[in-house]
Parts: C-alpha cells; sequence; structure tokens
C-alpha cells in the first residue's frame, strides 16, 4: 500500500497538528489518543513512514515495540491496573483506522468494558493530566 503523507500521525510528526506527548525519541512517538477507549490510552507510532507492521523495516519495529513495552510499564505503573492491552491492526479489513502504523497501549481492569474505539473525544485537560502520570512513572 502506498503510504499516505496527508494521513494524521504524519501532520503531527510533522509538527503540523497538536498531541499530547508521553514521550519522544529519534525513531518513535507516544501520545494519549483523544478518543480514548479507557484513560491512560497511549498510541506509539514510528516516525518511519509505512501503513502497516508488514510495510516497516525490521530497524523501525524494534524501536517501535521497544517504546511501546515502556509506555505499557509506565501506564500500568501510573494507573495501577491488573493488565494492559497492547494492539496493532494492520489493514482496514482489520480495524485499522489511521493509515500509519500504530500501537495502542490500553490500561485494563478485571471486570471494566473498554469504550468503542474512536468513538467520544476526550477532554484534553483530563488528557494532558493523564500524561503527566504517565510520564512521571518513565525509567
Amino acid at each position: 500500500m502506498v503510504y499516505d503523507n496527508n494521513n494524521i500521525f504524519a501532520k503531527i510528526l510533522r509538527g503540523e497538528l497538536p498531541c499530547i506527548k508521553v514521550f519522544e525519541d529519534d525513531r518513535t512517538l507516544a501520545f494519549m489518543d483523544i478518543m480514548p477507549q479507557a484513560d491512560g490510552h497511549v498510541l506509539i507510532i514510528p516516525k518511519e513512514p509505512a501503513v502497516t507492521l508488514l510495510d516497516l523495516s525490521e530497524e523501525g519495529a524494534v524501536a517501535a515495540i521497544r517504546t511501546t513495552r515502556r509506555i505499557a510499564i509506565a501506564v500500568k505503573k501510573a494507573l495501577g491496573v491488573e493488565g494492559i492491552h497492547v494492539a496493532q491492526l494492520n489493514g482496514a479489513a482489520a480495524g485499522q483506522t489511521v493509515p500509519h502504523i500504530h500501537f495502542h497501549v490500553i490500561p485494563h481492569a478485571a471486570g471494566t468494558v473498554l469504550r468503542m474505539h474512536a468513538a467520544e473525544r476526550a477532554d484534553e485537560n483530563s488528557l494532558k493530566a493523564m500524561a503527566e502520570r504517565i510520564k512521571a512513572c518513565l525509567d
């Protein structure tokens, strides 16, 4: 699949659209999902332009999973939840809605039901406060 340089994540990477940043290094960016399935839902994207995991270089995949793991540990610590849901979808048929590879880190407590994907925009101040909690738990 051909990469669309005008997708929302490409625009975030170029600084054309804002995000609530949790972590950034030379290969990846982690930021709060503005329509979270649970409080503390973070997205991790590689800076490399790739639509799916299958399009991503091996180096990009290693960097993305390294950051995903780091964020998952911080989210679990920050929220004190029992579980972490990590998701990565490839292609529209699999439910991918943004054509730039990304990982979801979603905190999950026993007995809770996740909100619908991309259904309701969260309060920006709440997202910023949550990002600060998660950042404080990054090692």
